[in-house]
């Protein structure tokens, strides 16, 4: 089977996949299956998807992969446990035979129908009875049973009472373990369940039954603290599809308004949004200005001021005014919807710690498995121990045993950390970048864009035939400038103060410039070559030219018949926040470096203004991807930053691909490992911080991980660990690991 592709995400604990029982495997004929699922299947791309209830963490998913194994015409299988799905990539007589491994191996696999409408992402909060209740009651029995127990050692009928309770109190507590248990150990896998089920049961067997029913107990309250905390992390990034309204007000044929369901609303609809209200769906201004903020999609701080022709995003909250909008995405396809797809794909991609542990987890539950029963039956003969003694200390070990501290502390720091980014703005495309951002040596950023605005302003303006002209001359420029789309020109006609005039035998004269006739005489809005061809070029005004082009300046001249009358100035400026993320950059030991299309004088003009000082211009996209692999040579890590369309060679080349301004971007989605889904640039620096971070909690959880259960090892074998100080120990260990890792989703207060 093809694993090429699969895909594996953690969301909890293996602690909690055990707390859940399979729903009784229903006795399904054959041909119930194969009806169901060729009613089911994709024809186009054989791709069926099982939702899969039990299935929520990577000790399931183990399971089901050794389920489906021995089917060799499986081509790829993609798990999210997320969302508790599975895709399978194969013909549907391979699906059913996988329909029919996966319900031997105890799970309740259901088809899900391509065309149906997806399940909440977001599971209801059950109230504290149904989630607490039943294990308080367990917890009250089982200390009833160890006072009992410890207040009357000598009286048989107490004793009775006693093993009832604690009996009681194991029932209410760990029946779904128990049946997990029995069905690991019949097929020879020694999970979680199978450790407890063992432990527990061989404690009470001796004697030992208040201790049982309190490791029990304590076991399952833990397990559930620890599935609430990492649902945290998990619903973290879900909670945001929360933020669109379920309605919106929809215009009619006959132009009256009509609130309707929002997944019902098409494209090119009209929608309307009050001050105060959410923004529905994805979609362009057609009326209204009005500032939005935009904080839940992109993670800018401070609201946009929109007017009409801006785009603005679902989820987003429109502030001071009405706004008229139509819908470019459906609810399915909103950019939101993106984000959350893009975040839960890269919770199915382990990052390299993560690998790492599940592969020494893997050898090490069997291994202590082997040191307990060999502890078992050994010591008795090596030591003197007595075998009770023997039993019980084995025992201990199970417990000590659980792999789940280990497991844990990996996905969860992970998870919460693609969350605290995704806050931020920035969507990482996988457990692999987020670990991996660290050890970023250099950054090649593209100019135009991601250092700079992306479109042309106008810098400077001078007045050859003096300044008392100069509203007079101001108002000629800005009226050719109007008529043309160029962006040269439409950046004069933004940003110069003169008014309008009336226009004449306009013409636009192609790599030349415009022309038109204001009361009756011509004017030229030209570029350099066209005054020369006019002739109407001095050796003063080539020296005036030669300081704005060797500052990477485009210059167009607004002249008459006779002379050149002013010279303007137009360049793509520097984003405002792009200087200090550069810095920021340089401060983490990474080197940026520039590689433009543009030529050089305009590059090197930008980049110390940025502070960038190794820079390349001229560059074709095939001359960036040679400039990446020269940077990987020189450095190592090599990032490269640009807008994931035109950049894409070089991204794709680079360890690590940054696409700025993402925000309705499909093309950048899918070309770079990074998304910033705002165009600012110290994401970068973040991304890189936010990494670090990561790998310090990562190697902390590990650490206090796997020193707990050393430490308690040692004490179970030569010093007195009684089996509830295991279970304390061993639970413990879970929640420190699990807080620790979710200390990353407060990494905006504490960066």
């Amino acid at each position: 089977m093809n694993d090429s592709k699969d895909t594996q995400n953690d969301g909890k604990d293996c602690l909690n996949c055990c707390s859940k029982t399979p729903e009784e495997v229903t006795s399904v004929s054959s041909e119930d299956v194969v009806h169901e699922v060729k009613a089911t299947i994709s024809n186009v791309r054989d791709l069926a998807t099982l939702r899969i209830e039990e299935m929520d963490c990577a000790a399931e998913e183990a399971e089901i992969r050794r389920a489906l194994g021995k089917i060799e015409t499986i081509r790829s299988l993609r798990f999210n446990l997320g969302k508790r799905e599975l895709g399978i990539d194969a013909d549907s007589n391979s699906v059913i035979q996988a329909v029919e491994a996966i319900r031997k191996a105890g799970f309740t696999p259901e088809l899900i129908d391509p065309e149906a409408d997806s399940p909440n992402l977001i599971e209801p909060e059950k109230g504290f009875w149904a989630t607490w209740g039943k294990l308080l009651g367990a917890l009250v029995l089982a200390v009833l049973a160890e006072a009992l127990d410890f207040a009357f050692p000598d009286f048989q009928e107490i004793n009775n009472l006693s093993m009832a309770l604690a009996g009681i109190a194991i029932v209410l507590a760990g029946l779904e373990v128990y049946v997990k248990g029995f069905k690991a150990l019949t097929q020879g896998r020694l999970n979680i369940n199978a450790l407890m089920t063992v432990a527990v049961t061989g404690a009470f067997l001796i004697g030992q039954w208040p201790e049982a029913a309190m490791v029990m107990a304590l076991y399952a309250i833990a397990e559930a603290i620890e599935a609430k905390a990492v649902d945290r992390a998990r619903n973290a990034i879900k909670s945001l599809m929360a933020l669109t309204p379920e309605n919106a007000e929809v215009q009619q044929p006959d132009g009256s308004w009509k609130r309707e369901l929002v997944k019902d609303i098409q494209i090119d609809a009209k929608v309307r949004v009050k001050p105060g209200e959410r923004i529905p769906l994805d979609g362009i201004v057609t009326a209204g200005q009005s500032a939005v903020d935009q904080s839940p999609v992109t993670g800018e701080s401070l609201p946009i001021d929109k007017s009409p022709a801006d785009e603005v995003y679902a989820g987003t909250i429109n502030q001071a005014a009405e706004l008229e909008v139509r819908v470019t995405a459906l609810s399915t396809n909103s950019t939101i919807s993106r984000i959350i797809e893009a975040v839960e794909q890269a919770q199915g991609s382990r990052a390299p710690t993560q690998r790492f542990v599940d592969r020494f987890a893997a050898v090490y539950t069997p291994a202590v498995f082997v040191l307990a029963l060999a502890v078992a039956v050994l010591m008795p003969w090596l030591m003197g121990w007595t075998w009770l003694q023997s039993i019980y200390k084995a025992l201990v070990l199970l417990v000590i045993a659980c792999p789940c501290a280990l497991v844990i502390s990996t996905p969860v720091t992970v998870v919460s950390g693609l969350a605290a980014a995704a806050k931020r703005g920035i969507l990482i495309k996988g457990g692999v970048y987020l670990e991996e951002a660290r050890k970023i040596k250099a950054v090649a950023l593209d100019k135009t864009g991601t250092i700079t605005e992306g479109r042309p302003k106008l810098v400077a303006s001078v007045m050859l035939d003096g300044e008392e002209n100069k509203t007079e001359i101001e108002g000629i420029a800005v009226s050719l400038a109007y008529r043309s789309d160029h962006p040269v020109s439409k950046a004069i006609s933004e940003k110069s103060s003169g008014k309008l005039k009336d226009v004449t035998d306009f013409k636009a004269v192609a790599g030349r410039g415009v022309q038109g006739a204001i009361k009756g005489k011509t004017y030229y809005l030209a570029n350099h070559r066209w005054i020369k061809e006019l002739n109407l070029s001095t050796d003063d005004l080539e020296i005036r030219l030669g300081s704005y082009l060797n500052a990477g300046r485009t210059v167009s001249l607004l002249a008459n018949d006779e002379k050149v009358l002013a010279i303007f100035a137009v360049a793509d400026t520097i984003k405002p926040f792009s200087t200090i993320a550069i810095e920021e950059l340089k401060k983490l030991g990474v080197a940026p470096v520039m590689l433009t299309g543009d030529n050089e004088a305009t590059a090197k003009t930008v980049g110390m203004q940025a502070g960038v000082t190794e820079i390349k211009g001229n560059l074709l996209p095939e001359d960036k991807l040679k400039e990446i692999e020269a940077l990987q040579q020189k450095y190592g890590t090599t990032a490269m930053t640009g807008d994931g369309i035109n950049d894409a060679p070089a991204l794709a080349r680079a360890d690590i691909g940054f696409a700025m301004g993402a925000a309705g971007t499909h093309t950048a989605m899918e070309a770079a490992d990074v998304l910033v889904m705002n165009d600012d640039l110290r994401r970068l620096p973040e991304t890189i911080r936010l990494s670090q971070q990561t790998h310090t909690i990562l190697w902390q959880n590990i650490a206090i991980a796997l020193g707990i259960k050393f430490i308690f090892l040692i004490l179970a074998l030569f010093a007195d660990a009684s089996m509830w100080m295991a279970v304390f120990a061993d639970m413990g260990a879970s929640l420190i690991v699990v807080m620790n890792g979710l200390r990353l989703m407060s990494y905006e207060a504490a960066k």
